[in-house]
């Protein structure tokens, strides 16, 4: 039962992903209107810098791809990781209203993780 779980948990955290790697590259889902200002301000910067999101959308498209794929599922929450605790600050710092979804994507990464953990373990000596 509980790798049936992990399944259905794993292909909508990778489709989340796939879907927000695209979207940073087409722009094609319409930005809230009621989006406090220092977030669009944090938002600028990061598209000021040409190179910073597109680099963003490849590594949340692959990371999602990978994490739809049981054998490379924890490769794929190995390169997610990073922009999930980006994911969590932003929102600790600047927009605490999002920081409910953000938990919720951060605890299915460290499940992820765990489950992974025998892959792991060369990377920490063990």
């Amino acid at each position: 039962m509980k790798s049936k779980v992990l399944l259905v948990v794993s292909i909508l955290f990778g489709l989340m992903f796939i879907n927000s790697g695209l979207n940073k590259l087409f722009n094609y889902m319409p930005m809230p209107e009621d989006i406090p200002a220092a977030m669009l301000e944090v938002m600028g910067a990061f598209e000021t810098i040409g190179w910073l999101m597109p680099l963003v959308a490849g590594v949340e498209i692959l990371g999602g791809i990978l994490v739809l794929f049981k054998p490379l599922r924890t490769l794929g929450a190995v390169m997610l990781f990073p922009i999930l605790v980006g994911i969590m600050l932003l929102h600790i710092v600047n927009e605490p209203s999002g920081l409910v979804i953000g938990l919720v994507f951060f605890a299915i990464e460290l499940w992820l993780l765990y489950e992974g953990r025998e892959k792991l373990k060369p990377l920490f000596g063990a």
